[in-house]
């Protein structure tokens, strides 16, 4: 991966994965290629945004979606209690990369989006604002599942804070939050075969992603015969 790259271009994935292990073996019969994302602690709302657009970039309809999908999350920040000079201007930064995407549906106008630091971490602080929005708009499911003092703290501290690794909870959040389903693969831990993880379960992801030592990278499915 490139040093400057916040998001690279595509690779073989034989180029990242060269062990022949069974898991690796069978992330190479399921998965052609591989885009690697820095891992800077906020790889997985980078690898999440630049995925999802990647996936619906000739979709005018599915653009134009998303688009107002981005719009009505006005109401849920204001419904959390977030002012509007706290998410206003991240929003519009992320309204912007859709509208440029939807005036020129080409994947290197996407990556050079991407690697704008300023552009970039802007779609990052926008995602990570709404997963907190999310969270504490829906405070009776999530409490559950997170491990700090309050809800509140932990989404001050472990979400809207740049640089924080995500956790299954925030991941769940910004699933909703948006409407995407995520496949998540990971070949760690002890079991011979590949841990595969649909958010929501039994919906069709739209999105693949490699979750491999607290990083994400994006992953391309082969071509079904």
């Amino acid at each position: 991966m490139e040093a400057w790259s916040l998001v690279a271009n595509r690779e073989d994935i034989t180029s990242l994965f060269p062990e022949q292990t069974a898991k690796y073996k069978d992330l190479k019969v399921q998965f052609s290629s591989v885009r690697q994302v820095r891992g800077d602690g906020n790889c997985f709302y980078r690898a999440l945004c630049f995925a999802h657009l990647e996936s619906i970039l000739h979709d005018a309809r599915a653009l134009q979606r998303f688009k107002e999908t981005i719009i009505q999350t006005s109401d849920g920040f204001s419904s959390a209690g977030f002012d509007q000079s706290s998410f206003k201007r991240h929003m519009n930064t992320m309204l912007n990369v859709v509208e440029q995407c939807q005036r020129d549906e080409q994947e290197d106008r996407l990556l050079r989006l991407f690697n704008r630091q300023m552009t970039s971490d802007g779609v990052v602080q926008y995602l990570r604002l709404l997963t907190s929005a999310h969270l504490q708009n829906h405070a009776d499911f999530f409490f559950n599942f997170v491990e700090a003092p309050n809800l509140l703290v932990y989404c001050h501290q472990e979400v809207e804070a740049m640089a924080m690794e995500c956790d299954h909870v925030d991941i769940l959040a910004l699933s909703q939050a948006l409407d995407i389903c995520i496949h998540i693969v990971s070949p760690e831990g002890d079991e011979q075969q590949l841990t595969h993880h649909v958010i929501p379960e039994g919906a069709e992801p739209s999105l693949h992603l490699l979750h491999q030592m607290s990083h994400y990278n994006i992953l391309y499915p082969r071509p079904q015969n």
